[in-house]
């Protein structure tokens, strides 16, 4: 990565520059967050889990809580000003901790732990497919890690005209997100499948609400990239972090 510049980071920058991804309002959202993990906290673990066969779930309780505890407790420090405006790069690490955890892993679990309360199903399968819907997560991650690499290569998050950008809007469209939407075609197919297969169409609310957390664990694999490659910009370049007035730094300027 570090032979790339700047300039091949800048249409990161988008988020930060309209304001989305700022720390006073990373600091709203972390509060609303608070409320928000402990919500589904006891969704996944008291609701969706009751009767739920998935195995070492008292073990998953524990050490989800203290994840969950700890994401909880940064977040309401790193929502005070005097703290977020000198630890702007620590805030957005907890930004995509506190993502993964809400739109991730609370999703995915209750996903899982729903399945689990169905009498038609056995621990063993239960364990295999938790492997392999694992295994289509990480497998999205690296292939969409990959694409990152190949479009940052190629200069398509550089600034450029009006006409570079619309060519890179249909250069990067489709064809760039081939071996995505393979990955995810199969992935998806699998869990439908054996989901149907385990309720039956009888069943068909279960079904799609399960599919529908499960497949929530991939999509945020999928953006994960993304988020890393913007925190690893603010730890190296200045032009991704913002003064003590709340201004993003302009381009240009040595390190952070």
């Amino acid at each position: 990565m570090k032979k790339f510049k700047e300039e091949d980071f800048a249409v990161l920058r988008g988020p930060l520059e309209s304001g989305r991804q700022s720390p006073s309002n990373f600091s709203a959202m972390f509060i609303l967050s608070v409320f928000l993990q402990a919500l589904m906290f006891f969704l996944t673990y008291v609701v969706a889990a009751d009767d739920s066969i998935f195995p070492f779930k008292e073990n998953l309780f524990y050490f989800h809580l203290f994840i969950t505890g700890l994401l909880i407790v940064l977040s309401i420090i790193y929502a005070i000003p005097k703290v977020y405006i000198k630890g702007q790069k620590m805030q957005y690490l907890i930004s995509i901790l506190i993502s993964q955890n809400l739109f991730g892993a609370f999703f995915y679990l209750s996903g899982l732990f729903v399945i689990g309360t169905k009498s038609s199903i056995t621990i063993a399968p239960l364990i295999n497919f938790t492997l392999i819907t694992l295994l289509f997560g990480f497998l999205v991650f690296i292939v969409t890690s990959i694409r990152f690499y190949v479009l940052l290569k190629k200069g398509h998050y550089r600034k450029g005209s009006s006409k570079d950008k619309l060519r890179s809007k249909y250069e990067t469209g489709i064809k760039s997100y081939l071996p995505i939407i393979i990955v995810g075609s199969i992935g998806t197919l699998f869990i439908l499948q054996y989901l149907i297969s385990l309720f039956g169409l009888y069943d068909l609310e279960d079904t799609i609400m399960a599919t529908v957390c499960i497949l929530l664990f991939p999509t945020m694999m999928f953006v994960l990239p993304e988020q890393l490659v913007i925190l690893y910009c603010k730890y190296r370049f200045d032009s991704f972090n913002f003064n003590k007035r709340g201004e993003l730094n302009p381009m240009g300027r040595k390190g952070a």
